[in-house]
């Protein structure tokens, strides 16, 4: 394998890891409301930016990532109490226009609150390259990595052994039969919410050091979190990994060997394919039956 396309899928993966942050916040709403949350974006801005104004304020790194990630939480919360909850009866279209109002609302304050200016966050662990067969990898790469798999595995566990895992994956499945049994699905909405906000925060916070991050910078990263969402199949925690991997490395090598100007285009590419020919995802499912 040469360098250049080490040093190409190295890009990939950790963009890639990313993404699957953003679509497992994605995977988590739908699961628990079937609402197709387009402010998650706006939670990967609110870590970064959160964090970038506290670290500036003195504040140690770690404890400042806490804090967005807990602000991020909050804000999660607050959309589910007060913007989707009210409106559990209203059509799809009629909440995702909801979640499109509360992004720009959120994108609104950010720029009040903060400014428009693109900011840079500290590495955590320095700027050093290592070399990897030729190619250099930033050690906030392996950052990204390590935190996302450690992040998918405590997902695992979470799901598998906490009763609020398994009253999430209860109304994933049967929301009226997880009434009937005691669940509170009220709950399990909140849960959700802040659950996915606090994903989409820590992995604004992951990027930051790499991309930097902005008032705006949701916008772009959201859309990739849906489109590897959708890839993967929508509501699907594996898929959502395994979507946002392949979304990170087919960009990366479009980018790389086609052409960097198409990079942006390319999971908008991927959304239309994916509805049209494989409407189910990877690793969704083919069909669903309501009853």
């Amino acid at each position: 394998m040469s360098a250049q396309l080490l040093q190409t899928l190295l890009g990939g993966l950790t963009i890639g890891a990313i993404y699957a942050l953003v679509a497992l916040g994605f995977s988590i709403i739908y699961n628990a409301s079937r609402v197709i949350n387009f402010a998650q974006g706006e939670f990967v801005m609110l870590g970064g930016m959160a964090t970038v104004w506290l670290a500036a304020a003195s504040w140690p790194l770690p404890l400042a990532g806490l804090a967005a990630v807990l602000l991020a939480a909050g804000a999660g919360l607050a959309l589910a109490r007060f913007a989707v909850a009210p409106a559990r009866g209203a059509s799809v279209v009629t909440l995702i226009i909801i979640t499109i109002g509360a992004s720009i609302l959120l994108r609104g304050l950010a720029a009040l609150v903060w400014d428009k200016k693109i900011h840079p966050l500290p590495p955590f662990s320095g700027e050093a390259p290592i070399l990897v067969g030729g190619a250099a990898l930033l050690p906030q790469s392996l950052w990204v990595l390590g935190v996302t798999l450690l992040v998918v595995l405590l997902l695992s566990g979470f799901f598998a052994r906490t009763l609020t895992g398994k009253a999430l994956l209860a109304t994933s499945h049967n929301r009226l039969a997880a009434q009937l049994a005691g669940i509170s699905v009220q709950r399990v909405l909140l849960a959700s919410f802040a659950l996915s906000a606090a994903l989409g925060a820590l992995a604004g916070i992951l990027v930051a050091p790499i991309t930097f991050t902005s008032w705006d910078v949701g916008v772009m990263l959201g859309l990739k979190g849906f489109a590897a969402a959708i890839l993967g199949g929508l509501g699907s925690g594996p898929g959502a990994v395994l979507g946002g991997l392949a979304l990170g490395m087919i960009e990366a090598l479009g980018a790389g060997y086609v052409s960097s100007a198409y990079k942006d285009a390319i999971a908008f590419v991927i959304i239309l394919a994916v509805l049209v020919f494989m409407p189910g995802g990877l690793l969704g499912k083919r069909s669903t039956d309501r009853v």
